[in-house]
């Protein structure tokens, strides 16, 4: 069963951290990221460097570069290099698992970032995925309440991508059975390459003859492989497609009208608070009692979790001033290209 608890944004900007520098001085906390081929990670990783500094730890990375093989490597290198914590955005949640298992062995706390980590010695914090996916498919169905859907998945190496979908289900289940929507094709997309994205998406296209009316995207980076799909056969703009992570590109299709929704997570406030929990764990605090932690077990092994969950925003052409007023990305790259007088926040 799974109890969540959302972690209000305001909470996360308390000037009170976690532990005092003294106690982090002399602290090094390793991350190890997947890639860096997603827009987003650059400025989680500006969020946790920032954290660790304002604490008085040091940051140590590696870049697995979508090699789960290359990543065991990784986190045995920052092992070695002395890390007394571990973040870890793992590109294969199993494939991370004798990794994760050596550093517990060793006395060192791990982090699962934005991706599930379903090991029970470790902590997971993320958004709400689920809603996400519930939030992706509302903003979808609001626009099309019946007709063909295609769905665009994540990595089926990725947990999140399941629980995205599960979501998207959820709310669109009553309309499906009811016979008002019709999934006409879904599909996984590796490593989450939009290139990945929009070769699913030709092919659903030809399957049924363009006959596609809405398309739920996992993120925003398959979103765009999707509008890329869709334009090639002049469908661009006429059919709803989600998205999430607040990607630059992304907010500008929303204003241009070619993405209905991105559902924004503020990688900031994200990394900001895993780089406060890395450096809590290594100081010895246990991980239920680490600020704002609940209980989770709603990974696919059902193991009980230690976890933080965010709130995700539903970004649309009618809200796009929040990302703006937010400073998370500046007018100019939301509004290039955008008709004057089209969008409100482009005014």
């Amino acid at each position: 069963m799974v109890r969540i608890r959302s972690v209000v944004a305001a909470a996360l900007l308390s000037a009170a951290s976690l532990v005092t520098v003294a106690q982090a001085e002399g602290l090094k906390v390793g991350v190890s990221w997947s890639n860096f081929q997603e827009e987003r990670w650059k400025t989680d990783e500006a969020a946790i460097k920032a954290a660790l500094e304002a604490a008085g730890a040091e940051y140590i990375s590696a870049d697995a570069q979508s090699s789960p093989a290359k990543q065991l490597t990784d986190v045995e290198s920052l092992i070695s290099q002395g890390a007394n914590a571990l973040i870890i955005l793992a590109q294969d949640t199993d494939a991370i698992t004798p990794a994760v298992e050596k550093a517990v062995a060793e006395g060192i706390p791990v982090v699962g970032y934005d991706r599930l980590i379903e090991n029970p010695a470790a902590y997971y914090i993320t958004f709400d995925n689920k809603e996400v996916g519930r939030i992706q498919a509302r903003e979808v169905f609001k626009v099309k309440p019946e007709g063909n859907y295609a769905f665009i998945k994540g990595a089926s190496t990725d947990p999140n991508a399941d629980f995205l979908f599960s979501g998207q289900m959820e709310v669109l289940k009553e309309a499906m059975d009811a016979g008002k929507i019709k999934n006409v094709g879904e599909a996984y997309t590796d490593q989450w390459l939009p290139a990945n994205a929009q070769k699913n998406m030709e092919q659903i296209l030809t399957a049924n003859d363009n006959k596609v009316d809405a398309v739920v995207a996992s993120n925003d980076g398959t979103a765009g492989g999707v509008v890329a799909a869709l334009a090639a056969q002049g469908l661009a703009g006429s059919v709803p497609v989600s998205g999430q992570d607040g990607d630059q590109a992304a907010l500008n299709r929303v204003a241009l009208g070619t993405q209905t929704v991105s559902v924004w997570k503020d990688a900031r406030e994200l990394g900001k608070k895993a780089g406060e929990i890395a450096v809590a764990l290594a100081g010895g605090t246990a991980m239920d009692k680490v600020d704002g932690t609940v209980k989770f077990s709603g990974g696919p092994k059902g193991a009980e979790m230690n976890a933080t969950f965010l709130t995700p925003v539903a970004i649309t052409k009618d809200n796009l001033n929040v990302v703006i007023d937010a400073g998370w990305v500046s007018k100019d790259v939301v509004c290039q290209g955008v008709a004057a007088g089209s969008v409100a926040a482009c005014n």
